[in-house]
């Protein structure tokens, strides 16, 4: 909810980056100016050389490039020369890696601006499943159905409203609708606190948008909404290919062990797994292992659909020698099967890998073929994790992926067990922490390799004072579900608590506490004028949820509508609550990963995470307005580009100064910070 401030350049090269690139581009860029505020050519190469994308690239090479582009690096430049620097370099960068990196998620990689080609073909499939699902929302209606041959999708997509709907529809429950600004005309603002609102539902979904921002949205650029829009639908139509979900999925493996690898892989390799077994069982000798070449010709498709379906049956679909014919015989055969056509035949002979993993996976959902033998699906049932751990692992898996590294993690209990995941992490939470040249990258066949990064792991979070008694590399391999969980509790806990105190770069310094985040909540809601207090991060009144929509209102008045709050007496009532909360939250600008249940039941290291965000995201505005508080002579001049906003409901300096000498004056009360305490105990007891 914050205001968003614009990165003003030229037209075509506003049209390939991100605003959140060009903020962070902009940041590098003044970064480096001389001492008479000029930057040169000569400044680039260094620059350019610890940046991520260009990894790959020596300093010296850097310089090569940059040279053939202007002969003297002496001269001047200005920041979109800058840009068309970068975007040269990583179009060779794209040329060098030649496409050798092989994603084993469709979710792994990030939304990229360097190509910005949108097939007509997914255009096709994706409005087509937006007017399936969404043709009878109560508001949307009025607009759909959408036609794939204009831009209607895009124009839609600008208030915010479809995408937060099309959330819901891939994961039901995530974002309350009563938080979403529903009207014909919404302005600016309310259009932002949408998108923010998506953005970090998204995020809560298993979604990567690291490069896009709010603006983006609000523009509606195309690239990026069709990217969102992409990955929504895929999680979607990919949500029930695990044990949790579809238990029957067992039927795929022989063995006990084969189970925990099962379990470990990404949903778009089980549907692989799903699509093979059942081809063996045909007698179609080539293993698919991919959504494109592999199923260029058909006959996979032909094969799997006849022993799903074989009273649909047609012999000429293996009979015939043109693709072409036999893709369309392929698609007649999944309509009887009552398969929606979503694609066409020439999709499936160019190899169209989102069309096709689409395609399949809705083959799944409409006839698995699977077994409905109980012994092996009470046997899977038994298998998955406990409710608490399973919604721990998510929590940590979300807030994993929400970082940005080049990993993307499907399971934590298995892919932090070779050490990268975590180095990783730990790389990106505490920068310069890693000694890259002591670890070893994926794929890793020696397990005293893996051992050497999880050794590095445990002396990394030594340093940063983590409780890890008598604890080594070798449980992070064997995989001990309580002290990953422990580790990664700390983990985060750490990331969140130097965020805040980067935030108070004035306070000399202090470490922030527990107890520092349950003192500023107590007061922001006293500030107001209410008598709720809390005594710690488990007191059973926070289960009615009221404290925290306090709390929020405190923050920001508007954000909560007190109408649509219940007393939370009753289960039903506190769920209500619980769901609008997150909502609020996430509308606000908070990246939060916990469920309605963490709050309802009291999960105090939910609670505090939740707490800590809406701190974070108050004092970082206060700081913001703070510091962009124009002299009257900046004001004339300044050309930077902000959205209307209300009137801030505190005076930004006062909460600042406020919040230091509650830190500086503070007793921590281990009565009221006790979530440290749980590190310990979850520590001692895997020890034990």
């Amino acid at each position: 909810m914050s205001s968003f401030v614009g990165v003003v350049v030229d037209q075509w090269l506003h049209s390939q980056f991100t605003q959140v690139e060009l903020r962070s581009l902009k940041s590098k860029f003044v970064s480096v100016k001389n001492q008479n505020g000029k930057v040169t050519g000569e400044d680039l190469p260094p620059l350019m050389a610890k940046l991520k994308a260009f990894r790959e690239f020596t300093e010296e090479e850097i310089r090569g490039i940059l040279g053939e582009l202007n002969s003297d690096l002496s001269e001047e430049i200005d920041f979109e020369a800058f840009l068309r620097a970068y975007l040269n370099l990583q179009s060779r960068t794209t040329t060098k890696s030649d496409g050798s990196k092989n994603s084993s998620s469709f979710l792994k990689a990030t939304t990229t601006t360097l190509l910005h080609t949108i097939s007509q073909s997914e255009k096709a499939l994706y409005v087509a499943h937006i007017n399936s699902y969404l043709g009878d929302d109560p508001f949307l209606s009025q607009y759909l159905p959408l036609d794939p041959a204009t831009n209607d999708l895009f124009d839609l997509a600008k208030d915010g409203v479809l995408l937060c709907k099309l959330i819901n529809v891939a994961v039901p429950g995530t974002i309350d609708e009563r938080a979403i600004n529903t009207k014909r005309v919404i302005n600016l603002w309310e259009r932002n606190e949408n998108h923010t609102l998506c953005l970090n539902s998204a995020k809560a979904i298993g979604c990567t948008v690291v490069n896009i921002g709010t603006q983006d949205l609000v523009e509606g650029r195309p690239h990026l909404v069709f990217g969102l829009i992409s990955q929504i639908i895929k999680i979607q139509l990919l949500a029930d290919l695990n044990l949790k979900k579809t238990p029957q999925l067992v039927d795929l493996v022989d063995e006990s062990s084969d189970v925990e690898e099962l379990m470990s892989l990404p949903p778009d390799k089980v549907l692989l797994k799903w699509m093979n077994f059942h081809l063996q069982k045909a007698g179609y000798k080539k293993p698919v292992t991919n959504f494109s070449s592999d199923l260029k010709s058909g006959e996979a498709y032909a094969y799997l659909l006849n022993v799903l379906a074989p009273e649909h049956c047609n012999p000429s679909t293996l009979d015939t020698k043109d693709p072409q014919e036999r893709a369309k015989l392929v698609l007649d055969h999944a309509e009887r099967m009552e398969c929606k056509r979503y694609l066409s035949p020439n999709d499936i002979v160019e190899g169209s890998p989102n069309l096709n993993l689409a395609f399949v996976a809705q083959i799944f959902h409409q006839r698995s073929g699977l077994s409905t033998d109980s012994k092996k699906i009470s046997y899977a049932e038994m298998m998955t994790e406990d409710i608490q751990t399973s919604r721990e692992e998510r929590c940590f898996r979300l807030w994993i992926n929400s970082l940005g590294i080049a990993t993307y993690v499907n399971n934590v209990f298995e892919d932090v067990r070779n050490g990268w995941v975590l180095l990783e992490v730990l790389d990106k939470v505490s920068p310069g922490s890693v000694i890259w040249k002591q670890a070893s990258k994926p794929p890793i066949k020696m397990p005293f390799k893996k051992v050497e990064n999880c050794n590095q792991v445990i002396r990394i979070g030594k340093q940063m004072k983590f409780s890890l008694v008598n604890l080594g590399g070798n449980d992070f391999v064997q995989g001990n579900k309580k002290l990953i969980l422990a580790f990664l509790w700390q983990l985060m806990r750490f990331h969140m608590l130097q965020l805040l105190k980067n935030l108070r770069y004035h306070s000399q310094g202090k470490e922030v506490k527990d107890a520092d985040i349950l003192n500023w909540a107590n007061n922001k809601v006293k500030s107001t004028g209410r008598s709720s207090h809390i005594d710690s991060f488990k007191d059973k009144s926070l289960s009615n949820g009221i404290f925290l929509l306090q709390l929020l209102s405190a923050v920001e008045a508007r954000v909560v509508n007190w109408n649509l709050v219940t007393k939370g007496e009753s289960d039903d009532e506190k769920r209500l609550n619980a769901t609008y909360i997150i909502s609020v939250a996430r509308k606000l600008g908070c990246s939060i990963f916990l469920l309605p249940e963490d709050i309802m039941e009291v999960n105090q290291k939910m609670l505090l995470t939740l707490t800590a965000s809406i701190m974070y995201w108050s004092l970082q505005k206060a700081v913001e307005e703070a510091e962009s508080a124009p002299s009257p002579a900046y004001a004339s001049s300044s050309s930077t580009i902000t959205d209307a906003s209300p009137a801030p409901s505190i005076n930004g300096e006062d909460e600042i100064s406020s919040f230091c000498g509650e830190v500086s004056n503070f007793s921590i009360d281990d009565a009221a910070s006790d979530t440290s305490s749980l590190v310990e105990n979850d520590t001692a007891s895997v020890v034990d």
